[in-house]
C-alpha cells in the first residue's frame, strides 16, 4: 500500500503553492481559483485545500506537534534548504539546522503548518552524524 495523498488545510492556497512548487520540490498539477490545489512529488500527491471551502475565517489550527517532514539526502542539503526559506517571507523558524533527536534538521511554520526539513534517520551512513 503507498500513500496516496495529503490534505492541508491552508488560509492562503497561493503562498502555499509557491512553497511547495518552489522551494520543497513539489510540481502543481492544478490550481482551481485559489481555493484549492493539487500538487505532486515523486511519491505522493498534496492537496492544499483553502480554509475558505471550510467557511471559516481563521487561518486553520493543527493539534500540537502534527507536522510534516521532508527528508534531505545529507546536512548540506538540509543547510541549502535552510538558506533559501530564510529568504521566504512570511515562514518563521524555530532555529537553524542543528541537530534534533537522532537526525540533523530544522523547523519551520507555513501559517500554523510546522514542518521539518532533515536528514533520514533511518538511513545508516547516510547521515554526517
Amino acid at each position: 500500500m503507498n500513500l496516496n495523498h495529503v490534505n492541508l488545510v491552508v488560509k492562503d492556497v497561493d503562498q502555499a503553492v509557491n512553497l511547495f512548487t518552489g522551494f520543497l520540490g513539489f510540481s502543481l498539477i492544478t490550481n482551481r481559483n485559489s481555493m484549492m490545489a493539487v500538487l505532486e512529488n515523486d511519491t505522493f500527491a498534496l492537496v492544499l485545500w483553502g480554509q475558505v471551502l471550510n467557511q471559516e475565517e481563521q487561518v486553520p489550527n493543527y493539534p500540537k506537534n502534527f507536522h510534516i517532514g521532508f527528508y534531505q539526502e545529507n546536512e548540506d542539503a538540509v543547510h541549502a534548504v535552510y538558506q533559501k526559506l530564510t529568504a521566504v517571507e512570511g515562514l518563521s523558524f524555530e532555529s537553524g539546522p542543528k541537530k534534533i533527536r537522532d537526525t540533523f534538521g530544522f523547523y519551520f511554520y507555513f501559517e500554523n503548518l510546522m514542518i521539518e526539513i532533515s536528514v533520514n534517520p533511518f538511513k545508516q551512513g547516510d547521515s554526517d552524524l
